[in-house]
């Protein structure tokens, strides 16, 4: 006989059979449909929570993960050997002719930059390291020229290495750009700058590295061996490449602006497709980094020009107010001046209707202080702080004529300031650089071109978190200021001249008053016509003999403060500096007037 153990097994077998045939019936062995099943079955009918996503909802967000690996106190040693190569790639040139001119040079010849082909290996103070770029390499990786504008006409050269397509990346990047920054002491406000972006959630940021760079160079008349060409700041291309890195749309539009203002350029910025398109005309502007259908932009510069549409909803169309306050603000704290109509991005997703801005060159923040110690003027004066400094930019002029924007700017403006550019945070950064940098800057060749001693150094490092508090206060004063406007080219006619200006604008719709003076010197100490209390902006008097002459106009307002007008002349001494507020011209002999212009490139 079977066990009782026995007898109870196959019942259970034969009932879980059973069960089994039941469940692979249609709709289930009780006769239920299978949603009435799950609704009996707790787990299978617990909902799951969902949140749709809109175009409205996206916000530009950096990709945090990026900067896990910096370090911000480490060099990285490069070894660089340059030959000549071909004439197909411009890279039959010699390392010597390659430093020789400027940018400006090869524009005024119409001809593309030298190049030279390059080899760039990465290792230490010891030589290279096994698995890095480079390593066991004998023949060009990479193609070299100087990079920059105003600084290609420095002694020390700035270098784009790009590398060739196959060769290898260097931290997934192929455009290594070296930056000497020999406008500035410190020789790291650039990557300062950048590394307190990092930590901005609502800025785009971009890496950085200390680089010691050794240069061979294997050209006519070149040494053969490694010198010493000191420290650089390596600073990462803002390309497709680092679009698709940072978690943005590599096929998307990207402009690089070289000077543009939001006009609309209609000579220059037009449809790739249309038979008068000039890459070289529209480039002078903005240098396109990405997508060439430029249908997009277009109807933005038309929207943003058109005054029959208000500004609100062309901003609220085109652009991420968030995005932009941070921008601006980040560089208003920082005292960054030269990011009024240049140096930075505009990107747009390729399905989204909507540009946002990403930061590029700080060498111009934390002046002050560096400014004061060297006795110099710098860049920075008159309306080129706070928020006058971009009136001359129509999207931004027509945003903050409307006081909700200047709101939102100003309360971007205190968040930046009491939350990411604290005392705290800038020291402790600026301490970790000056243990790196400042051995170098004192080293050869970097010693030969500092800018300050090594107290002064250390002077002007130590001052540097103060800024943000100075230029924080010079924006709210520029809140309280006419903004400025340009002087016209006087004209000359029936024994009279005329004199005439655009009219300034007042935030609080004061009233403005304008002091115009005439002179043959640009101090002002001959003044030959002056009227003060003006109330419409023109003024006339007798017509000039032949000779140079200076206007000056200011505005004020009933609150008593004072702008000046964008315009401004260069004096020459010891070392140029700005006369703002002035427009110099020359009356000829027949009369005729002619504005001096000075080229800030030449």
């Amino acid at each position: 006989m079977k066990s009782n153990l026995q007898i109870f097994l196959v019942i259970g077998a034969m009932l879980l059979l059973l069960g089994g045939c039941a469940l692979s019936e249609g709709n289930g062995g009780d006769g239920r449909n299978s949603s009435q099943q799950q609704d009996s079955d707790p787990l299978a009918s617990t909902p799951v929570e969902t949140v749709s996503a809109s175009v409205e909802d996206y916000k530009l967000r950096d990709k945090a993960s990026v900067y896990e690996d910096d370090d911000e106190g480490s060099v990285v040693t490069m070894y660089l050997t340059v030959r000549e190569g071909n004439s197909a790639e411009n890279t039959d040139h010699t390392w010597t002719e390659v430093n020789t001119y400027s940018k400006y040079w090869y524009e005024d010849q119409g001809i593309p930059q030298y190049a030279v082909e390059g080899l760039l290996q990465i290792g230490d103070e010891n030589g290279l390291i096994p698995g890095e770029l480079g390593y066991g390499e004998e023949i060009p990786n990479a193609i070299v020229k100087i990079r920059g504008q105003t600084s290609t006409k420095r002694e020390q050269k700035n270098y784009k290495i790009e590398i060739k397509e196959g060769q290898g990346e260097w931290r997934d990047q192929r455009t290594i750009n070296l930056n000497k920054h020999g406008g500035e002491g410190l020789r790291f406000k650039n990557k300062l700058a950048y590394d307190l972006m990092k930590d901005i959630p609502e800025m785009m940021s971009a890496r950085t590295q200390f680089v010691h760079l050794y240069v061979k160079d294997e050209t006519e008349g070149g040494s053969g061996v490694f010198e010493d060409y000191g420290l650089y700041t390596q600073v990462e291309q803002i390309n497709g490449r680092y679009l698709k890195t940072h978690g943005l749309d590599n096929k998307g539009h990207l402009y690089k602006n070289e000077f543009f203002e939001f006009l609309r350029y209609e000579d220059a910025i037009k449809l790739a497709t249309d038979p008068t398109f000039d890459l070289d005309e529209f480039e002078t502007y903005l240098e396109v980094k990405g997508d060439t259908d430029h249908s997009k932009l277009i109807e933005m510069l038309e929207d943003v020009n058109d005054y029959s549409i208000p500004i609100e909803d062309t901003v609220e169309k085109w652009f991420d107010t968030e995005n932009l306050y941070y921008w601006m603000g980040f560089h208003i704290l920082t005292g960054n001046i030269d990011t009024e109509a240049r140096n930075y991005f505009i990107y747009s997703p390729l399905n989204l209707d909507k540009f946002y801005f990403i930061s590029w060159d700080n060498d111009g923040a934390f002046d002050l202080t560096e400014n004061e110690v060297r006795g110099t003027s710098g860049r920075g004066g008159s309306w080129q702080n706070g928020v006058s400094n971009y009136w001359g930019v129509v999207l931004f002029q027509r945003m903050y004529k409307n006081e909700e924007y200047r709101n939102g700017l100003t309360q971007v403006i205190e968040t930046l300031r009491t939350q990411y550019l604290t005392k705290d945070k800038i020291n402790s950064l600026v301490n970790t650089y000056r243990d790196v940098v400042k051995p170098y800057v004192y080293s050869m060749p970097d010693i030969l071109y500092a800018q300050l001693t090594e107290d002064e150094y250390d002077i002007v490092a130590d001052g540097l978190a103060d800024e943000i508090e100075q230029n924080y206060q010079t924006y709210l004063e520029s809140l309280e200021r006419p903004m400025p406007f340009y002087i016209a080219v006087p004209t000359q006619e029936n024994g009279q001249l005329h004199l005439s200006w655009d009219a300034s604008y007042d935030f609080d719709n004061e009233n403005i008053t304008y002091t115009v003076e005439l002179a043959t010197d640009f101090l002002f100490q001959n003044v030959i016509f002056s009227q003060h209390n003006v109330r419409i902006p023109q003024a006339d008097t007798s017509a000039l003999p032949e000779g140079q002459y200076f206007i000056r106009v200011r505005a004020t307002n009933e609150s008593g403060h004072t702008q000046d007008a964008f315009d401004y002349y260069v004096a020459e001494g010891s070392s140029s500096y700005k006369i703002y507020s002035t427009k110099c011209f020359y009356v000829l002999a027949d009369g005729r007037i002619r504005e001096y212009v000075y080229d800030e490139g030449e």
